[in-house]
């Protein structure tokens, strides 16, 4: 549980940042926009469910036993992945491909 919250961690850390994807080709660094329509931070489990349909995959929440660490919960999609805290998206991040 503790290297799934690790790694939720890690993939959160540029939330803030564009929605681009980072590439290293011949040691030189680039960025790509992705083109994959993702839930929006903040959109309920309903509204996705109702805009995307059944993910292909539901994960078990993580977390959740105190307020200070809530439960995460992961909906996989083909091309995205969606992670919801409670019942509200906090990140939607694109596979690669």
């Amino acid at each position: 549980m503790k290297r799934s919250l690790v790694l939720l961690a890690c993939l959160l850390a540029p939330a803030g940042a564009a929605v681009a994807e980072t590439l290293v080709v011949d040691d030189q660094v680039k960025l790509r926009e992705s083109t994959v329509e993702r839930p929006s931070r903040g959109a309920t489990m309903q509204a996705v469910e109702q805009k995307y349909g059944q993910p292909s995959q539901r994960h078990n929440a993580v977390g959740g036993g105190t307020p200070k660490h809530p439960p995460i919960t992961r909906w996989d999609y083909p091309g995205f992945s969606v992670f919801f805290e409670n019942d509200r998206v906090i990140h939607s991040v694109a596979l690669g491909g």
